[in-house]
């Protein structure tokens, strides 16, 4: 008798951030199985424990409420949702980057957005920088592009014909099922690098759903802007609150390479050995 419970299939809705996905679980299943579905669906280790929690669907409440420990699938179908932990100490993230646990992401750096976009040209260039070191340092690039049919390709003063990903969406955030997919192949993945146009609506959206995977994520400042400087501070302002480091792109790039003796450090001091613009940053009040 027990192995034919084990052996039935209860359909479940997995649901996180703004993404739900259907499956189906063995009934009985605990916590442990139904994080490794997570993990599954969403391309996130199981260390998702210590940041995020199990909710299931109440229908007395209406609402999600936080299952309990003892929580296991029964025979009815059900739907659990993964929200990220509220953090207790107020601790900020450390902002850590290592080379192989981290990815690139280039937000919409459009030739349509040119005339429109502060400090557009301080932008590219120092956006191109990153790629650059991106390139030499071997680490994984994901661009999207905004309705490229009516927005234009990526600016041709930026190669990237090594992204892992190139992609468009209409959608704001980059975190659409194409990216997810990506970043499923990147199991060792922690932090995400994340640059681009505009800073209070694609790039501040983007963030918002990689923070809620539990992803570290840094907003490089002297390569993301807006229309508005005050659109552009109070995204900085916002993002910083949530969770993201806001930094520079000469941070990132010797952080990432981390020591003088490190075999690329020549080659990425090469590409930083003229200071980056400073794309209107110096004219933010903070």
């Amino acid at each position: 008798m027990a192995d034919t419970m084990a052996s039935v299939e209860v359909p479940v809705l997995l649901s996180f951030s703004a993404f739900s996905r259907p499956c189906s679980l063995p009934q009985g299943s605990g916590h442990d199985v139904i994080l490794q579905s997570f993990a599954s669906k969403y391309g996130r280790d199981v260390d998702v424990r210590a940041r995020h929690v199990i909710q299931v669907f109440s229908e007395e409440w209406g609402q999600y409420v936080d299952a309990p420990p003892d929580f296991t699938v029964s025979h009815a179908p059900c739907k659990l949702r993964l929200v990220p932990c509220c953090n207790p100490s107020g601790m900020v993230p450390l902002g850590n980057l290592c080379q192989k646990t981290t990815v690139f992401f280039c937000c919409d750096l459009q030739e349509r957005f040119r005339p429109a976009i502060s400090y557009f040209e301080d932008i590219v260039t120092v956006a191109q920088r990153l790629l650059q070191g991106a390139g030499i340092l071997d680490i994984p690039v994901i661009v999207s592009e905004q309705y490229p049919k009516g927005l234009g390709s990526t600016v041709p003063e930026l190669d990237v014909s090594g992204a892992r990903l190139l992609f468009p969406k209409t959608r704001f955030s980059m975190v659409l099922p194409e990216t997810e997919a990506v970043l499923a192949d990147l199991p060792a993945l922690r932090s995400v690098v994340l640059f681009g146009i505009e800073a209070h609506v694609c790039v501040q959206q983007t963030a918002l759903d990689l923070i809620g995977r539990g992803y570290e994520v840094h907003v490089v400042a002297d390569a993301t802007s807006s229309r508005s400087m005050v659109d552009r501070m109070f995204a900085f302002q916002r993002l910083s609150g949530a969770g993201a480091v806001v930094t520079t792109s000469e941070a990132v790039l010797l952080q990432l390479v981390g020591d003088k003796e490190h075999p690329k450090f020549k080659e990425v001091q090469s590409v930083i050995r003229t200071s980056a613009p400073e794309s209107g940053l110096l004219a933010m009040k903070v």
